[in-house]
């Protein structure tokens, strides 16, 4: 896949990324429906993606982070900080890029949080708010390790 360049809202940050696929996925937690007041739509990355500029993170729970423009407060990411497989995976949002990176809608995610008001068109593959969190809760026989 192809490096992308985007930006966030106002400018000031700038993002060059390339997609590890060509899936697209959205999240209807009640934090990124919060952060971004509707579902976050994102791209999962390849390692070695940058962002110049005011970037500021803020760690939203036990096992993650999410970045945002300084300025304008565009969102930017959410990185899996849990030590373990997933660490270091990042989702970019889509929404910094020309048509979404022409990525197509594959995942939702918290699908029982999503609002009633809105829907996607498509068939793609959808995760309860349960079946998200057994990704990442640590099992109860490996918790010493």
């Amino acid at each position: 896949m192809p490096e992308l360049q985007g930006q966030c809202m106002c400018g000031a940050v700038t993002v060059t990324a390339t997609p590890a696929s060509d899936a697209l996925g959205a999240c209807h937690c009640d934090m990124c429906r919060r952060w971004t007041s509707s579902a976050l739509v994102t791209f999962p990355a390849q390692p070695g993606y940058a962002a110049l500029g005011p970037v500021k993170t803020f760690t939203s729970s036990d096992w993650a982070e999410r970045a945002f423009c300084e300025e304008c407060g565009s969102a930017l990411w959410y990185r899996i900080t849990l030590p373990g497989e997933m660490h270091g995976q990042t989702q970019i949002a889509a929404g910094l890029f020309d048509n979404a990176a022409g990525n197509t809608l594959k995942l939702e995610l918290y699908i029982d949080k999503k609002p009633e008001g809105y829907a996607f068109a498509g068939e793609r593959r959808q995760m309860t708010e349960a079946e998200v969190m057994a990704m990442y809760a640590p099992s109860e026989e490996g918790d010493s390790q």
